[in-house]
Order: C-alpha cells, then sequence, then structure tokens
C-alpha cells in the first residue's frame, strides 16, 4: 500500500508541477505584468485567458477583410481593426495580447530610437516558435555573435561589385517574363494579367539563378517548396501562437510541413556539398550567392583556422532558406504594390517612364544607369513607405528601462511599420497621399530616416535592400520601355498582411498595353 502511495505520488507531483507552471505563464503571469504596465499609464485591451486578445482580434479582421475597400491608400482600419481602434484611443503606446505573450506597442520616435540602438542589449529579436522554424531561421532571425558572424561572412556576396554581375541574370529573367507577354497580348496589343503571380514567378527565377547558378532548376524545385511551406505555416496562426505542441499532432498539414522541411534541407544540402568540393579544389563558380558565400565562408575559416567562426552546414542551409523570404517574397511585393499605385496615379506612371527612355533608350539597362533614375528611386521608397513589408518586434531579456516606463521581462515592444510611415508629425498632413516628392533631395529632412524603414529590419540596414532595389528597378525599367498598364475593372482593393508581407488580398488583375 505505501509502495502504492509513493508511486502515485512520484506520477502526481511532476504532472501537478507542470500544470502550475503552464497556470503561471497563462493565467497569473499576464495579469500582473498587465497591473505593472497599467500602473505606468500604459492601457489597451485586458488580457483573456489563454487566448489573450487573439479572438476578437480574428473576428474583427474577419469582419474587416469580408469586402474590399476603396481605393486609397488608408489601408490601417481595414489591416488590423483591433490594433487601429487601440493606437486611436492610447496614440503613442498601449497593449495588447498575442496569446499569453504581451506586446506593448511604441510609436514615439525617441523610445524607437532607444529601442533599436539596444545600447543594453537587453532587448532581443523574439524567438521563433517550432513552426516557424520549419520554415526560415537565417540572419534575420539572430542576435548578438551569431549575427555578427553570419553578417560579416554574408556582406561579400552582396557587395556592390558583385550584384552588378548578376545584372545579366536580372536581365535574362525578365527578358523571358516580357516576352511571355508580348505572345499574350498577340494582335490587340493588350491583355490582363494577374501581376502578382507574374511577379512571384520571376522573382523566383531571378533569385534561383543568382543564388543557384548552374543549379537553377533544382533551386527554382526548392524555393516553390518554400512558397507552399510558407503558406502552410501561416494558415496556422492559433496554432503558431497559443498551440505550438498542435505540431506533433499527424495532421495531413503537418506531415506535408515536415516534409517540405526535411526534403528543402535535403536538397539544399546535397548542392551546398557539391559546391565545397569544388570550392577546395578552386573549380566553383563564385559569381551567384552560393558560390560568393561559400568563398567567404572558407576564407573565414582559413583565416582564423578555428572552426567556430565560419558557418556550418546547417548554417549555410538556413541561410539558404532565408534567401527565398527575403529575396523572392517581399520583391515580387514591392513590383506588385509599385506596378497597382503607378496605375492609380498614372501621372507618375508617365513620369516614370519618360525618365527610363530619356537614360536608357529600349536598350538594357546598365548598372549606372539605374542609378541615375531618380523620379523611379523617389517613387520606390513612397511605395515602401505606403505598403512596407516586414515587422520590426523586439523583445526584453530581463526588467529594463525603456524611456520613463520599466518594462518586464518577457514583453514584446512592437514598431508598427504602416502606422509610423504615415505619422503626420514626421510625414506631414498629406501622410496618407502618393507623393514621391516627398524623397526628392530637396525634401528631405534631418531625422525623417528614423521613421522610415523600407525593409522592416530595423536600424541595421537590411543586407539584400540594395539586391533588391537593383532588381525591382531594372524589371520596372523593362516593362516601362515597353508597355503601360491600368487597373482591370476586376480588380478589387484590400491589402492585408500575410505572415510578414502585405499583399493584395483579392490578387492584383492589370491590363498591360504594348507601346
Amino acid at each position: 500500500m505505501a509502495i502504492a502511495v509513493l508511486v502515485a505520488l512520484a506520477v502526481c507531483f511532476p504532472i501537478a508541477f507542470v500544470c502550475l507552471k503552464l497556470l503561471y505563464f497563462v493565467g497569473w503571469r499576464p495579469k500582473a505584468v498587465e497591473n505593472e504596465l497599467r500602473q505606468q499609464g500604459i492601457y489597451g485591451r485586458p488580457y483573456r485567458f489563454l487566448f489573450g486578445n487573439l479572438k476578437e482580434m480574428m473576428e474583427m479582421n474577419k469582419i474587416a477583410k469580408s469586402k474590399p475597400m476603396p481605393l486609397n491608400h488608408d489601408y490601417i482600419p481595414r489591416l488590423n481593426p483591433l490594433f487601429y481602434e487601440l493606437a486611436t484611443t492610447y496614440k503613442k503606446h498601449f497593449l495588447f495580447w498575442i496569446g499569453p505573450i504581451p506586446r506593448v506597442t511604441i510609436m514615439d520616435p525617441k523610445l524607437i530610437r532607444e529601442l533599436l540602438s539596444n545600447k543594453s542589449g537587453v532587448f532581443t529579436k523574439p524567438k521563433l516558435s517550432a513552426f516557424l522554424k520549419l520554415f526560415v531561421t537565417g540572419l534575420g532571425t539572430y542576435d548578438g555573435e551569431k549575427w555578427a558572424k553570419h553578417r560579416k561572412i554574408l556582406n561579400p556576396a552582396f557587395h556592390m561589385e558583385k550584384l552588378k554581375l548578376m545584372l545579366g541574370a536580372f536581365s535574362h529573367c525578365t527578358e523571358g517574363m516580357i516576352s511571355k507577354w508580348d505572345k499574350q497580348t498577340g494582335s490587340t496589343g493588350y491583355c490582363e494579367l494577374e501581376i502578382f503571380q507574374e511577379f512571384l514567378t520571376l522573382t523566383g527565377d531571378i533569385l534561383s539563378k543568382a543564388a543557384f547558378g548552374s543549379n537553377f532548376e533544382e533551386g527554382k524545385l526548392i524555393f516553390s517548396l518554400l512558397r507552399e511551406q510558407y503558406e502552410l505555416i501561416f494558415t496556422a496562426k492559433l496554432a503558431i501562437n497559443v498551440f505550438p505542441w498542435l505540431r506533433f499532432v499527424p495532421t495531413k498539414s503537418n506531415r506535408r510541413r515536415l516534409y517540405i522541411y526535411n526534403t528543402v534541407r535535403s536538397s539544399l544540402k546535397g548542392i551546398i556539398e557539391k559546391r565545397e568540393k569544388e570550392v577546395q579544389s578552386g573549380k566553383a563558380h563564385n559569381d551567384d550567392l552560393l558560390g560568393l558565400l561559400m568563398k567567404s565562408n572558407q576564407e573565414e575559416l582559413q583565416g582564423n583556422k578555428n572552426s567556430s567562426k565560419g558557418m556550418s552546414t546547417e548554417d549555410v542551409i538556413e541561410e539558404c532558406t532565408s534567401f527565398y523570404f527575403a529575396g523572392q517574397e517581399t520583391t515580387a511585393t514591392l513590383l506588385t504594390w509599385t506596378a497597382i499605385v503607378l496605375t492609380m496615379h498614372p501621372d507618375w506612371q508617365e513620369k516614370a517612364r519618360k525618365e527610363v527612355l530619356e537614360i536608357i533608350g529600349k536598350d538594357d539597362p546598365k548598372f549606372d544607369q539605374l542609378n541615375q533614375l531618380k523620379i523611379v528611386t523617389m517613387i520606390l521608397h513612397e511605395v515602401l513607405r505606403l505598403y512596407p513589408s516586414g515587422s520590426l518586434v523586439r523583445e526584453t531579456n530581463k526588467k529594463t528601462k525603456l524611456g520613463d516606463y520599466t518594462i518586464p521581462s518577457g514583453v514584446q515592444l512592437l514598431v508598427p511599420l504602416q502606422k509610423i510611415h504615415r505619422d503626420t508629425e514626421a510625414w506631414g498632413e498629406d501622410a496618407l497621399i502618393f507623393n514621391p516628392e516627398r524623397f526628392s533631395e530637396r525634401e528631405s529632412k534631418e531625422g525623417k530616416d528614423l521613421m522610415y524603414f523600407p525593409f522592416g529590419w530595423g536600424s541595421r540596414i537590411c543586407l539584400g535592400m540594395n539586391y533588391a532595389m537593383i532588381q525591382v528597378k531594372l524589371v520596372l525599367a523593362k516593362i516601362l520601355q515597353t508597355y503601360s498598364f491600368e487597373l482591370s475593372p476586376s480588380y478589387a482593393h484590400g491589402p492585408t498582411m500575410t505572415a510578414l508581407v502585405l499583399q493584395p488580398q483579392y490578387g492584383a488583375p492589370i491590363i498591360v498595353r504594348k507601346l
């Protein structure tokens, strides 16, 4: 009998401990954090057990996204009605809950500057959930020494001189897309295209060529699988934020996610190991991203004679998967919104075309000519202001000061890009209006860059920014040389956030006309 009691206690105590720990995490701790923040004047929606504000957020989003909006750039009330309500009520900072995780939104420039400078090192990038790790890791998710090591090794691959070598791949793939359009326009001289899908295919082809070179077809297959993984991961929002253990349930979606994860890693490992042998024998081509990365990594290893100073094969695999999100998804989205915005503002489309024809003519764009496209650059920056991708979130790893506030450990801090890019104090009363002139040299003003995060990565310049901007300028220039474009009558305006990218909910049907 005594033995039975001891066995029962031995079983019950661990279970009770886990239950108490879970109750602390989803019950007591959120309320304690909420009270501590309220005492400092940081208010918001109250915490709801387990789900936080996710349920009400999703319900409000569902209603808001049930129909299109007017054709303008004021989409925040539709994008996230709960956030809009809180921002309207509390202005510069407020609290809401992603499950049991507290998230404080800050829009005060001084606090943003302090957060991003991170001199104390207490503001870190949030840890990825197990679901998200099946999709992407890499440089954008790291902090500290690992970030510094990867950034140092990756830098040479994105140097301007190296990007010039990729211009031919950019141009070749774009010509292929335009040739396809020529066939579709036929004798009528025009056709309707789903432009987002066109740009996804194009940027996927470009990235496959630029990243993997001779392994172009295998690269296309890898990025195709990652696209599917992207959709599978971000259709499981509640599972990601509240019930991460659901990944262990052998559902059809979970099995497919795991299959894609293993297949992509196996394919990349094969490509990388083959390249490693080529690098060691001196036969590797160093004009694609993977070749440049492998060469830089080898030089780092040889220079330090310390294996910990370089990247492992697993590290390289992670960076290759991050190429997909940074190089395809965000670039295709920027091209799509630029095309949509230029149909909404045909005067700027004509100004851009006139500049392209004056500087480049009908020839293939040269690298130096792309840098001379002032109007095109202004347009792209204004599109990035109004339709930014990415999200800027940091997390406290211990109780810390931010301005006059004391932020508890484990609190996430959000800088809402769409909102601060529309801040009238920084951008003027016309902040909701498309006005590329605000990015001309004579209109720039000191301090504006603090409230502008075109690629969503914070105070550090995004490593792939030059890659993306050069690619987008070239694609846009080649389209403007040959085609004009206008919105299809079937277009419905509905910007929506998919993962970390702002995309058109109803697609982007556009009519292109041969000039």
